[in-house]
């Protein structure tokens, strides 16, 4: 997983079990919000929006579950953004069980907002350029 800038390991809960024996979808997306907001603070993010109120939001998440988590365990989440846009950005996640299967893939379309004004932003230039740094 050499391509991907975050990775976040994780101890499956067995509050995250279902009554079919699994961990719940949910809990994958728990997952994902975990690594996506380490994601956000390392370039930022997080802190622009608790500070002056203007940060990401989250627009969309997408997901393809592939094969079914089990307790005990644990998770590896590997995200990265691969494609920046004007006013968005998408962080492309992949989840792996502790024998390196591929779990599920989520896709977060994130948008640069201004909470003052409820509008969307023009992703600046030294945010995409933290974006890149943490890509290479």
């Amino acid at each position: 997983m050499t391509d991907f800038s975050t990775k976040l390991e994780l101890r499956i809960d067995w509050s995250e079990i279902d009554a079919f024996g699994h961990v719940n979808n949910l809990a994958i997306l728990k997952y994902v919000q975990a690594a996506r907001v380490i994601y956000l603070e390392r370039i930022g993010l997080m802190q622009s929006q608790s500070e002056l109120k203007i940060g990401p939001i989250l627009a969309s998440i997408s997901s393809q579950f592939r094969k079914p988590l089990f307790y005990p365990g644990q998770v590896t989440v590997y995200s990265k953004v691969d494609l920046v846009k004007n006013t968005s950005f998408r962080i492309h996640h992949e989840i792996y069980n502790d024998k390196d299967e591929l779990a599920a893939i989520v896709q977060d379309i994130i948008v640069y907002y201004d909470f003052n004004k409820n509008i969307k932003l023009i992703i600046p230039e030294d945010i995409r350029e933290k974006i890149a740094g943490a890509e290479n």
